[in-house]
């Protein structure tokens, strides 16, 4: 059998496509407030649970210690977080919103308002979308052996 290789046939550059575009559409939503769509996606993990370690970040976002550091250390710049050394174990470092980042929070519910009217699903088919993303997600293999499937909020 031969492989169908046309580009829009290919998951893969839907699912690239997908969500550069959904990124570029939070950019607007999140530059009046100063800050991008990963800092965006720490916060909404520390508006769940704040003082989460480092190590749980990571893993909830898929992202790497060389990833999240800088970006950890950008938002204390701002004012939004800060990092704090467990004294009981040093090796852990824990992560607190501020005043600031809880403040945020506020218009975290004004983004997702200014992000719907740009979708053209249903509610229900976000829904299923969503879903079907996590299903790929946790079957896909990582390259991290340590790296456990992300918990997700319930539907």
């Amino acid at each position: 059998m031969k492989a169908d290789l046309a580009l829009d046939n290919q998951l893969c550059f839907a699912l690239y496509a997908a969500s550069r575009l959904t990124t570029s559409a939070y950019r607007a939503c999140l530059d009046p407030i100063g800050i991008t769509y990963p800092q965006y996606l720490v916060l909404l993990v520390l508006w769940e649970t704040d003082g989460a370690t480092v190590t749980d970040l990571g893993r909830r976002l898929y992202l790497d210690s060389g990833t999240l550091s800088p970006l950890l250390r950008r938002m204390e710049a701002l004012g939004l977080v800060r990092r704090q050394r467990e004294e009981q174990d040093a090796r852990l470092v824990t992560v607190h919103l501020t005043g600031d980042g809880t403040a945020l929070r506020e218009r975290g519910e004004d983004i997702q308002r200014c992000l719907a009217p740009l979708s053209t699903l249903t509610p229900d088919e976000a829904r299923t979308l969503r879903d079907l993303a996590r299903r790929l997600i946790d079957a896909t293999p990582s390259t991290d052996p340590t790296r456990e499937p992300a918990p997700h909020a319930a539907p």
